[in-house]
């Protein structure tokens, strides 16, 4: 959708602590990419290496960490890509509902709903639930009984909470997201089979977290599985019973934590990448796509591979593994030669 604004290129710059290299009187009506910006919009580059995308652009200005010897009107600023993204916000801000609660959802016995709060046809609102201020429940949510839905928060279509789930402030849960669902605790009985333990835990999670569509969370089977604040976690991911994921950490899609894992503050974790259960990785350690973690890593860490070992010597790892056929010709010859010089050895 089109935006309505028009700001000057020297209030953009004032806005994001940057400064304009000239025409600071042209008015930005829209943000768009390099490839397709029209007169009006402004765009971003984060590095020289991507000046040939400014090659032809028709953008009204540019985003840059310095000046470059080009003719679109530039705003220099330390972190063009964060200046890009509060206009992307400026431009498209993001739309809520209007308050209310539609007839057509059902809503339990002592709900608590807050000022301001929409809730959506065919939402499902179970006992004892809290919906704090601005909140905002989207058709088909299903919201188990003694939840409790933080101020704000946001969540998407087919989002499903079960009981006594606790969101925090500033929340979003995209479409298809469950949390609380029963971790994957058995054990053996006598017969060999497989013995459910039931998960009596629940789920907490923090204020500003994000959690992309169809990703689940599964309830602690005792205490608390915690999601803590700031953290952002894409589509499809996996987080089992009782893990702990620090502040301000980023899980990328189609990663799984087996149960009882603690993650520190700051820790990346890659796409495809895989935790076993009950070990613990320290703040700002990274984790790279499809490493297998079957050890705990202590704070800073950079890890890669399977089993997962420092990212720098995976990387050695991996540069020999092509040479290995030709090494083992090499070793297997080598081995012939010796052999025959050792059969044709004189006995004397």
């Amino acid at each position: 959708m089109p935006s309505q604004k028009e700001i000057s290129i020297s209030a953009i710059a004032d806005s994001v602590g940057g400064r304009a290299t000239k025409n600071p009187e042209i008015l930005i009506t829209g943000v768009s990419q390099p490839e397709t910006a029209k007169p009006g919009d402004i765009v971003f580059i984060s590095k020289k290496k991507f000046l040939p995308r400014l090659e032809g652009c028709e953008a009204s200005a540019v985003l840059v960490d310095c000046e470059y010897d080009i003719e679109i009107p530039q705003i220099v600023t330390p972190n063009p890509s964060l200046a890009f993204a509060q206009l992307v916000n400026e431009f498209h801000p993001l739309k809520k509902p209007k308050p209310g609660v539609s007839p057509k959802a059902e809503i339990g016995e002592n709900v608590q709903i807050g000022k301001d709060v929409s809730i959506s046809a065919f939402a499902y609102i179970g006992d004892h639930t809290v919906v704090e201020d601005g909140a905002v429940v989207m058709s088909n949510v299903s919201v188990g009984e003694y939840c409790r839905i933080g101020s704000d928060s946001v969540l998407h279509p087919n989002v499903t909470l079960y009981p006594e789930t606790e969101i925090g402030a500033h929340v979003t849960l995209h479409a298809g997201v469950v949390i609380g669902a029963d971790g994957f605790g058995y054990t053996l009985d006598k017969t060999g089979r497989h013995y459910k333990i039931n998960q009596i835990g629940k789920v907490v999670i923090e204020d500003h977290v994000e959690i992309g569509a169809n990703t689940c969370v599964d309830r602690a089977g005792l205490g608390m599985t915690v999601i803590k604040q700031g953290t952002k976690i894409d589509n499809l991911v996996q987080i089992a019973h009782n893990c702990e994921i620090g502040e301000n950490s980023i899980l990328v899609a189609q990663s799984g934590l087996a149960g009882s894992c603690t993650l520190g503050r700051y820790t990346v974790i890659a796409g495809q990448s895989g935790l076993v259960d009950h070990i613990t990785l320290g703040d700002h350690v990274t984790v790279a796509a499809k490493t297998g973690v079957a050890k705990s890593f202590p704070a800073g860490s950079t890890i890669s591979g399977f089993p997962a070992t420092d990212a720098s010597v995976w990387r050695k790892y991996v540069a020999i593994f092509p040479k290995l056929p030709d090494l083992i010709r090499k070793i297997r010859n080598l081995e012939s030669r010796l052999n025959n010089v050792e059969n044709n050895k004189n006995p004397e």
